[in-house]
């Protein structure tokens, strides 16, 4: 086993108690907690057999070396994580957007409510 392997493996192993303390937190839900800890297992198990997976990918893409599948499936599992996040953004944008719309029309109401009573105080 190279230096680099487990170098690898004890910052996945590392991530992966970090995450499942994060979850029993409650800082995570389910679906995130298990998002990652598949994704830490994956790079986990490229990290103690990559030859093996490198020519698997290759064999199955097409590829002709171990190293380009390597590179075209964690770019792919990049692209993912990216649109997860987006995702995650857009939704929080839409709450923010809605909230204000709901402080804006109560805060009118209450202006307007202040201004009748100030009338029929003078």
């Amino acid at each position: 086993m190279y230096v680099v392997q487990m170098i690898t493996l004890v910052i996945v192993l590392a991530l992966m108690v970090y995450v499942l303390g994060k979850y029993r937190r409650g800082d995570f839900e389910w679906g995130d907690f298990l998002f990652w800890e598949v994704l830490l297992l994956g790079l986990l198990l490229v990290a103690l057999f990559p030859l093996r997976i490198a020519l698997e990918i290759k064999d199955i893409l097409g590829l002709g070396r171990g190293l380009d599948a390597l590179f075209v499936v964690a770019i792919g599992a990049a692209y993912l994580i990216i649109f997860k996040v987006y995702l995650a953004v857009d939704k929080t944008e839409r709450e923010i957007t809605e909230l204000t719309r709901k402080v804006a029309i109560e805060l009118e109401e209450i202006n307007r409510r202040l201004e009748e009573i100030e009338k029929k105080l003078k």
